[in-house]
This record gives structure tokens, C-alpha cells and sequence, in this order.
């Protein structure tokens, strides 16, 4: 297992989710990745992080959603209203998607650009 690169841990794990979950996670991986091609997909946690000079969005699979979860989140404008779990959270912030979600693209798409934004433009 240990000389998978994180491309392969994330493929396996969404292999591994043969339900709805799987097509999800693989969905929102396809977004994120289209959105910032610069981010680097990393296994960190047992669970796919997309970085880009820090961490910026993890994906998580649990029994009836699947989390998007935003690690700067507190300080996106989040203009949609997309984010909706962790609001309590000192900095994250997670959108959960369940099976009948529907996704916003393009907004999800801007909210992620705006988390990579926020993690090039780090404080001197």
C-alpha cells in the first residue's frame, strides 16, 4: 500500500465507495481539479486533500454524505451560500453533499479558485 502515489489512494478509495458516494466524491474530485489545476492531490488523513502551498480542500466519505471540506473556509465570501456544515468551526468550513444534492458548478468551481487565492496570498 505504501508505494501508491495519492492519485492511486484517492482512485482506490473511490473504487472502494461502490455506491453513490464513489460517483460523488469522483464528481467533486473532477471539479476541484478543473477548477485549479495547480492543486496537488495528496492522501493525507486516510482521505483525499487537494494542496496548493498549504491545504486547501479535503473530500471525506461517510455513511450518508459526502464532505468537501474547505480549510480556510471561515474566510471565504462563500457568495452562494454553498457552504453549509462546520459553521461553528474556528477556520473550516465544509459544504455536505448527499445523495440527491444538486451541485452548483460553477459556484463550487469559483469557491474552490477562491481557497487557492487565499492560500497564494499568505500573510508575510
Amino acid at each position: 500500500m505504501a508505494d501508491l502515489t495519492p492519485s492511486q489512494h484517492i482512485d482506490k478509495h473511490i473504487a472502494e465507495l461502490n455506491d453513490w458516494r464513489g460517483k460523488m466524491l469522483a464528481r467533486l474530485r473532477k471539479l476541484v481539479l478543473e477548477a485549479a489545476p495547480e492543486l496537488a492531490e495528496e492522501w493525507k488523513w486516510g482521505t483525499p486533500v487537494w494542496a496548493y502551498k498549504g491545504n486547501v480542500v479535503a473530500g471525506g466519505a461517510f455513511k450518508d454524505h459526502i464532505k468537501l471540506n474547505f480549510f480556510k473556509g471561515a474566510s471565504l465570501k462563500d457568495s452562494k451560500k454553498l457552504i453549509n456544515s462546520g459553521l461553528e468551526a474556528k477556520t473550516g468550513r465544509s459544504i455536505d453533499f448527499r445523495e440527491d444534492s444538486k451541485i452548483d458548478e460553477a459556484a463550487l468551481k469559483e469557491l474552490i479558485r477562491e481557497a487557492v487565492s487565499l492560500n497564494s496570498a499568505k500573510k508575510k
